[in-house]
């Protein structure tokens, strides 16, 4: 097993979110409401969110940040949540609270976008924590930035290795399928 898979959420893990963007157009399609968790252990070199790898940083997460996501998510005209970091699969107490949350309240209404540096491979055969998390996600970008990859007009990602990955249709036929409109 890889010392990727050996990284537990609740040991590192401060729940904490770094940043909180509503209703903007950049972290996926449509109109999205953005939560950037605190921590990372990836260290990408060119990471563009430095201080959110810190496990420190941030503002503790609350039910009142989640009740103002989830109002904010239920705005007509957005179409979903993403989570980003740091690394939400290293924060999933607090990533699984809020996409919980959100299938209760709205269903498959609004999707989730979620962005990590573990492959889906990985998550696959991941712990149950991170496999839960994964099981809400309709678009995953996979994989670490790698500054020698990067494009600066990649739509959704920095480098030429991640992918943009359609979970659904990856699950049920059981092989990555990129999301349709990036692949």
């Amino acid at each position: 097993m890889s010392e990727l898979k050996q990284w537990v959420a609740e040991a590192v893990s401060k729940q904490r979110i770094a940043s909180y963007q509503p209703f903007n157009a950049i972290d996926g399609e449509g109109i999205r409401c953005s939560v950037y968790v605190s921590g990372c252990l990836f260290n990408c070199e060119g990471c563009y969110n430095k201080s959110a790898q810190s496990f420190n940083y941030g503002m503790v997460y609350s039910a009142s940040f989640a009740d103002k996501v989830l109002k904010d998510v239920g705005h007509e005209g957005v179409t979903g949540l993403s989570l980003l970091g740091g690394e939400p699969f290293l924060n999933t107490q607090v990533c699984l609270d809020l996409v919980r949350k959100l299938r209760e309240l709205y269903g498959q209404t609004r999707d989730v976008w979620i962005w990590t540096g573990y492959t889906y491979a990985e998550l696959c055969q991941a712990s149950a924590d991170k496999q839960a998390l994964l099981s809400y996600c309709d678009v995953l970008v996979d994989g670490k930035f790698e500054q020698a990859l990067f494009r600066p007009n990649l739509p959704f990602r920095g480098s030429l290795n991640q992918k943009i990955i359609d979970v659904k249709q990856s699950r049920e036929q059981r092989r990555v399928v990129l999301y349709k409109q990036y692949d």
